[in-house]
């Protein structure tokens, strides 16, 4: 294991699990909650689909167990981490990062949310009701994570913004 990917990735969910929930866009009456769909995109681009699922789990995980997170943010953010990181390591495009994001934890993510909360929460919805909020936070965030990759990515990584080539 690379350690500069170890550590980029444990400060990637360090800040997912601190400010998931202490950043929001208010949408009308819906809350766009951006920070885990950046992440997402940003840990697609730099580490590749491996790590992406791997952060996305985590902050996940983490945010579950301190309450502040909810079981459908496992399906959402580790399908879209995923089509994410294997869209952009296939054709090296990294705004089908952003795509991949926000069909994955919009239609797919939303969809396979649907099972979770009937099952496993006990919860009475539509089957399509999560896919609208998923979508716009996953929009808001993919979008905001994109932008800091073009704004500060080749800064920081001198030129080479793409760990999982390497």
């Amino acid at each position: 294991m690379d350690t500069k990917k170890l550590t980029l990735s444990a400060l990637l969910i360090a800040i997912g699990a601190f400010l998931g929930n202490l950043i929001f866009i208010p949408i009308g009456a819906a809350k766009c909650f951006p920070v885990q769909h950046a992440i997402n995109v940003i840990s697609a681009v730099i580490l590749g689909p491996f790590y992406s699922v791997t952060i996305a789990f985590c902050i996940s995980l983490l945010r579950n167990i301190v309450g502040t997170g909810s079981l459908l943010a496992f399906p959402g953010s580790m399908i879209g981490a995923a089509i994410a990181g294997v869209l952009c390591k296939k054709t090296g495009k990294e705004f089908l990062a952003v795509i991949g994001e926000i069909f994955g934890t919009g239609l797919i993510g939303g969809l396979l949310a649907f099972p979770i909360a009937k099952f496993i929460l006990g919860k009475e919805v539509a089957g399509l009701f999560f896919i609208v909020p998923f979508s716009i936070s996953s929009i808001g965030g993919s979008v905001i994570g994109y932008t800091i990759i073009k704004l500060i990515g080749e800064k920081i990584f001198n030129k080479d913004k793409v760990l999982w080539r390497g």
